[in-house]
């Protein structure tokens, strides 16, 4: 799919005006300091070419999730010298992302200058994906640009309604580069291919789990859905999560995998603690056997042994979702022993794409994220396009004659 649209390098943009739809979604800690830029520097080369080619770029984004109009804990302005850091030039900024003082500035705007556009989901007309708000949108630019692949699974304004009011709509870089990672597990992936699920729920999850039993050579499943997994057989989970109008889908998926011939491997045993907390009292239980009282909040000693034989033996990695509550140090052996071996797998010659959200940020927490070949910045985005479904914010992009 990546391969049939346009991106920047087909286009020079030597006194254009360069609209750049970017994912700026940064967590940001209580005095509004980014704590994580790795949105901002993975859309640096994307902007970069658009100054070299000597254009300008008017970038927009949104962040977090305003309820109805501008909140300030929600404004832009609170990544401006972090961008500034990461692009390596003065940064203006528009307080809307409509209206005259966004009109004014970018009509101002010169040669290698970059302009900010304040939230535009400070507009529910975005996320409405409203035609209207689009189009002034579109009159800020010359050509539009998408890079925010977070957000590509959305048909909001700014990712695909936008698209219609540009004769050149390109991808960015950092929207190619995950395409093409993601095609890597989708196309035609070196066997043996293992896909580790995890995280809460099973329900987030039922149509990637159900396509990549369709191509794995083994699944394993880990997390909080694991329990649903292990009480559907008929075993005691105590006070784990669990979703129990999932586990019919359980035992279908399972059945699923028999006949596919894919190894479904599941948690053998799991850490175990009385209270949601770091510091409560902890066990070890073999899984289906978790006393009343306790609740399972990662994978245990065996389990994660048994993944880690599993996924060093592979040839391409697809990594979804946490092994416990790895936010905790308590809980984040499981997380961390799935990383190690994913790490060790790739320098072995795997190639192991880590999906986003948790699993990103868990592998960066660990310090790992240079030592795997990809990760993506997409959870949501990641699964609809492995899940087969049409991405919105690509299908709007030019396609190459």
């Amino acid at each position: 799919m990546n391969s049939e649209i346009k991106t920047v390098d087909d286009l020079n943009f030597k006194g254009k005006k360069a609209l750049v739809r970017v994912d700026f979604n940064v967590p940001l800690d209580d005095n509004f300091k980014v704590t994580d830029d790795t949105r901002i520097t993975s859309a640096m080369k994307t902007v970069k070419k658009i100054l070299a080619d000597g254009g300008s770029a008017i970038l927009m984004s949104h962040l977090g999730r305003p309820k109805g109009g501008p909140e300030d804990k929600f404004s832009l302005r609170h990544i401006i010298s972090d961008l500034e850091k990461a692009v390596g030039t003065d940064v203006k900024f528009a307080k809307d992302c409509i209206g005259e003082n966004a009109k004014e500035l970018a009509e101002g705007l010169k040669e290698g200058e970059v302009l900010l556009l304040e939230n535009l989901r400070f507009y529910k007309e975005e996320e409405k994906g409203d035609e209207e708000f689009a189009k002034k949108l579109s009159q800020l630019g010359d050509i539009y640009v998408n890079d925010a692949f977070g957000t590509a699974h959305r048909a909001h304004a700014s990712t695909a309604v936008i698209a219609q009011f540009f004769d050149q709509k390109v991808a960015g870089y950092l929207m190619q580069s995950e395409l093409e990672n993601a095609d890597k597990v989708i196309g035609n992936p070196n066997k043996p291919y293992t896909a580790v699920m995890g995280g809460a729920k099973i329900s987030d999850k039922i149509l990637i789990i159900d396509k990549l039993l369709d191509r794995v050579d083994n699944l394993i499943i880990g997390g909080g859905m694991s329990y649903t997994f292990a009480k559907a057989l008929g075993g005691e989970i105590g006070d784990s999560l669990l979703e129990a109008d999932k586990m019919d889908l359980a035992l279908q998926l399972l059945d699923k995998a028999k006949k596919n011939g894919v190894k479904l491997i599941l948690p053998v045993d799991t850490v175990t603690s009385k209270d949601f907390a770091n510091d409560a009292e902890q066990d070890t239980a073999k899984s289906g056997q978790i006393p009343e009282g306790w609740m399972g909040l990662d994978i245990g000693p065996d389990t994660r042994q048994l993944f880690a034989e599993v996924i060093k033996s592979s040839k391409t990695i697809l990594w979804n979702g946490p092994m416990g509550v790895f936010e905790m140090s308590s809980f984040e052996a499981g997380t961390k022993a799935v990383a190690e071996a994913v790490v060790e797998a790739t320098k072995s010659g795997a190639f192991s794409l880590i999906g986003g959200g948790d699993s990103a940020a868990a592998v960066n927490k660990f310090g790992y994220g240079d030592d795997v070949s990809y990760v993506s910045t997409g959870g949501g985005a990641l699964l609809e396009y492995m899940e087969g479904k049409v991405l919105p914010g690509v299908k709007a992009l030019e396609p190459k004659k």
